[in-house]
């Protein structure tokens, strides 16, 4: 009977492969990207979306933000009150793969906490996942001062450029990203995904004698891989990669970096 029973698991598997593709794709491990429905009901099912860039007063970029040593959730919590005053009800707020490696449980648990008080303000954050701005070399540690008057003083890309420039180091990135979204999969208190901020930003002047020669290229590369990773783990969030630059008024007149987040997001 229990040989009988399973044979008939199989058929029906094989069955729904047959009739439901995507089913199948998601049973195989593969989500697929949303259907235009999908996202449009989701959309029509949020409110008016109101907010910003967020990294807090005290903290110089994302991994000053983060690290045990100056995750400040009192400053969050005064400055999430000021947003919410303001009618602000989500947040773009950046990680960082260098925080999953220095201490992954660590870093839950205070992306955590920062939902915790996010939710208490009624705002529900983008997390951003890689981000191609500013200083090619992150480090973990204390962080320079911000330079009075400079923009984005301190701000640092992830991956960097040593990371990025080798393949044979993308696992670590793979780890970070389905350790991050996998742990956050299901929490309503996030409202997207975004999976890479300005991918082929080159950062001219202040950094481009320092970024990689074939930076764009490596990311194009990459980016799909990102996406894949993330929908590995099954998030209820919608994927998103938002354009930047450049007429994205059809694909045919996208660059090709556009197209690639185009045709990978969940939602633009």
């Amino acid at each position: 009977m229990k040989r009988a029973s399973v044979r008939l698991r199989v058929l029906r598997l094989l069955l729904v492969c047959v009739l439901l593709p995507g089913a199948c794709n998601l049973l195989g491990g593969q989500q697929p990207r949303w259907t235009a429905e999908h996202a449009n009901a989701w959309y029509a099912a949020q409110p008016w979306l109101v907010g910003a860039n967020f990294v807090p007063a005290d903290a110089v970029n994302e991994l000053e933000m983060w690290q045990a040593d100056t995750f400040d959730a009192n400053e969050i919590d005064r400055e999430f009150g000021w947003a919410e005053g303001a009618g602000m009800n989500t947040m773009r707020v950046f990680l960082h793969n260098l925080l999953w490696e220095q201490d992954p449980q660590g870093f839950k648990r205070r992306i955590d906490q920062f939902l915790t008080i996010a939710a208490k303000h009624h705002i529900r954050p983008v997390f951003v996942l890689f981000d191609s701005c500013w200083d090619p070399d992150p480090k973990l540690g204390p962080q320079r001062p911000p330079i009075p008057g400079v923009h984005n003083s301190g701000w640092v890309q992830a991956p960097g450029r040593a990371v990025l420039g080798d393949p044979a180091q993308y696992p670590r990135l793979e780890a970070y990203v389905k350790g991050v979204v996998g742990a956050f999969a299901n929490d309503p208190r996030i409202l997207a995904w975004d999976v890479w901020n300005e991918p082929d930003n080159l950062n001219g002047p202040p950094y481009r004698q320092e970024e990689l020669p074939n930076k764009a290229q490596l990311v194009l590369a990459l980016l799909p891989q990102v996406f894949a990773w993330a929908r590995s783990v099954h998030p209820v969030q919608p994927l998103t990669s938002g354009v930047w630059s450049g007429d994205w008024s059809s694909l045919d007149t996208m660059t090709p970096m556009a197209r690639a987040q185009i045709e990978q997001s969940d939602v633009s």
